[in-house]
């Protein structure tokens, strides 16, 4: 019988150590959520205090070191999206005339929509077949 009552005393134990642990991490996870919703009213506060000194009605003094980087942070991220704009317009140049080898290997296949009379490649070929029959 004592082996049976080490067997129960153990699990009791090892039910105890989960329900503890699954506790601490409830418990845990709920700090986690606080402390996210702690930092998204910090930075609407932040947002809130920046559009309050740009519009003068809070004195810029006492948060001119932050504002100042706030507005440094600003230029470096339009400058950023000035690098991408000229990156998307050279990509887009480069799309538009790639340098495709089909191209030297197949100069009679174009990518142009055939005009009324005129057929495509594929088309001559099936002309030409067809006509041997």
């Amino acid at each position: 019988m004592t082996v049976l009552d080490n067997l129960a005393k153990q699990a009791n134990r090892l039910a105890s150590d989960v329900q503890t642990s699954l506790k601490r991490a409830r418990v845990e996870g709920e700090r986690r959520l606080l402390q996210r919703q702690h930092r998204a009213a910090l930075e609407e506060l932040g947002e809130r205090a920046y559009e309050l000194v740009k519009a003068g009605r809070i004195p810029a003094e006492p948060l001119a070191p932050e504002v100042a980087a706030v507005e440094s942070k600003l230029m470096e991220i339009e400058g950023k999206m000035g690098e991408i704009d000229a990156l998307r317009t050279e990509e887009e140049a480069a799309a538009e005339a790639p340098d495709d080898p089909s191209k030297d290997a197949f100069p009679m296949v174009d990518d142009a929509p055939t005009q009324p009379g005129k057929t495509t490649g594929w088309e001559a070929a099936d002309r030409f077949f067809k006509s041997d029959a």
